[in-house]
């Protein structure tokens, strides 16, 4: 890196000779933004998608804050992280920056580790790293002192909110200076988190690594349509088309990562597993294999995957689709790190499903492009392929495709492949047609060619939609109201086995006679006028 760069920022030159150290080229925009304002003492709200550095915009600031280490045997730096995989990968970068300033030591605290080491270690630190429980703890125990803190760290807040780490990182800065200087990092920026910014931090900048041009936008991301009982033969297949060596794999639940590392392992990949559930000298022998290359593929549940330190994973594969939406962003971001590119497949079976891909497509605006995988021999028995015929020649559903004007939702709509939604109101409470269009294009914001065809009974009535609109029809009609009766919208079917006109379809359920929807989505229902 250009030295009379590092030179204008005002560094050390401790600091310069380790940075060129480490081999940086150039600094990313988020660093290139967040070192300047960082410097001179400000408090920072820093958002930047994973993997665009993060850890040297608040760390090469942070060493540079410590002064007369060998003098100080209080913390000066505190950096707070959702888990202790995080908290030791931030460690080692902080160690990096600081390995020519003498007496300056980085001590890193989580749990599962010997308490008895952290708090010896703790007597001479200048910067502490840790995970927000295990510092409570050294608090309580009055092991770790926190009146000299400078500038304290808030790093991926947003994952420390969904670990529900709230309360305890409100206590922790309350132990703090209130002059100290704060910054908080973190992908997604929700409400809650907002409102810490506006408790913790003064007159903060916010400073956007991105810009629209993120590593998010880097990586290519796929749907994968497979049979449910042949997703691990697709993950075998996906590995060895993409010819990849390194891939993450995401799976929601602990039990489905011990499944799959049987299923894969048998199929003859090198796998290893990582849950909340393994101790720590598991999960650093798990991760140490990852890092070498002795391991193919790494599954993980997403709370286990926080922190990792993925540099060189070429292929992200969600196993199973996140719970929660904000999750898929956090998991593609292990791959397309540091300006490279990467891939992503998220394995869709079954209707079902697909809703909650188009949740996905909601949520980060990208559309996810389909991927026919070959080789996967389909069978009577995949129900999944029965069900769901209604492709276009590269084998993508024609419903997941972006809509032109009069197709997929037109008013004499292709019944194939569409979802059916009904709302507990029908002509017993004097619905119309054109009430039920104009309420749902009111509540939903879409257009009138986007609704299918639509039947009126008497407590109930079915509208026929594409179904990504389907689901966020639903979404937002959860206070909606038709002639002025709130009502209750829920899906009736999610593929073809039911059309708008109650028509029976062909399906393959068990004991489905077709036709009408089912008794529980008709009825009377809850029906209130305001």
């Amino acid at each position: 890196m250009d030295i009379t760069k590092l030179e204008s920022l005002g560094l050390s030159e401790e600091m310069i000779r380790a940075i060129q150290d480490t081999g940086y080229e150039n600094f990313t925009p988020i660093q290139e933004k967040a070192i300047p304002v960082l410097l001179e003492g400000r408090d920072i709200i820093g958002q930047a998608s994973t993997g665009t550095g993060k850890t040297a915009a608040f760390g090469i600031p942070a060493i540079e804050k410590i002064v007369d280490p060998e003098e100080h045997a209080d913390p000066q730096v505190l950096v707070l992280c959702p888990t202790r995989e995080l908290a030791m990968q931030v460690s080692d970068e902080l160690r990096k920056f600081s390995k020519y300033k003498e007496g300056l030591r980085v001590v890193t605290v989580y749990g599962g580790q010997n308490i008895d080491t952290q708090i010896r270690a703790l007597k001479r630190a200048s910067v502490v790293v840790g995970t927000p429980g295990r510092v409570i703890d050294h608090l309580r125990r009055r092991t770790l002192k926190l009146m000299n803190i400078k500038l304290a760290i808030l790093d991926e807040a947003d994952e420390m909110l969904d670990m529900g780490f709230v309360d305890d990182i409100k206590q922790i800065l309350f132990n703090t200076p209130e002059n100290r200087q704060t910054a908080l990092f973190s992908a997604t920026m929700p409400a809650p988190i907002l409102r810490l910014t506006q408790r913790f931090l003064r007159n903060p900048e916010t400073v956007k690594g991105d810009e629209g041009d993120t590593a998010f936008n880097l990586i290519q991301q796929y749907y994968v349509e497979v049979p449910k009982s042949k997703k691990a033969q697709g993950v075998r297949l996906l590995f060895e088309q993409q010819g990849a060596h390194r891939g993450l794999i995401f799976c929601n639940t602990k039990r489905m990562v011990d499944v799959l590392c049987r299923e894969l392992t048998d199929l003859g990949l090198k796998v290893e597993g990582l849950h909340g559930d393994m101790a720590q000298g598991a999960r650093t022998r798990v991760m140490a294999q990852f890092k070498s290359g002795e391991t193919d593929l790494l599954i993980a549940t997403d709370v286990a995957a926080r922190g990792i330190d993925a540099s060189g994973v070429d292929i992200i594969i969600n196993y199973d689709i996140p719970q929660d939406m904000e999750y898929y962003v956090h998991r593609i971001g292990r791959t397309g790190r540091a300006g490279n590119t990467g891939v992503a497949f998220t394995l869709i079976a079954g209707s079902g499903e697909f809703f909650s891909l188009c949740d996905i497509q909601d949520t980060t605006g990208i559309q996810l492009q389909p991927y026919y995988l070959n080789g996967l021999e389909e069978t009577p028995e995949d129900k999944f392929y029965a069900r769901n015929t209604n492709r276009s020649e590269n084998g993508a559903r024609r419903s997941s495709q972006p809509r032109q004007k009069g197709q997929n939702g037109g008013r004499k709509a292709d019944n194939g492949g569409n979802a059916v939604i009904s709302f507990d109101v029908g002509s017993n409470h004097d619905v119309t047609e054109r009430q039920i269009v104009n309420s749902i294009m009111k509540h939903a914001h879409i257009k009138k060619d986007e609704i299918g065809d639509i039947t009126i009974k008497e407590n109930e009535s079915l509208v026929e939609l594409a179904p990504d609109v389907a689901r966020h029809v639903m979404r937002s009609m959860q206070n909606g109201t038709i002639n002025e009766f709130l009502v209750v919208c829920k899906a009736v079917s999610g593929g073809k086995e039911v059309n708008a006109r109650g028509e029976a379809k062909p399906s393959h359920r068990r004991g489905g006679k077709g036709g009408k929807p089912s008794q529980g989505s008709r009825g009377k229902g809850r029906v209130v006028r305001r």
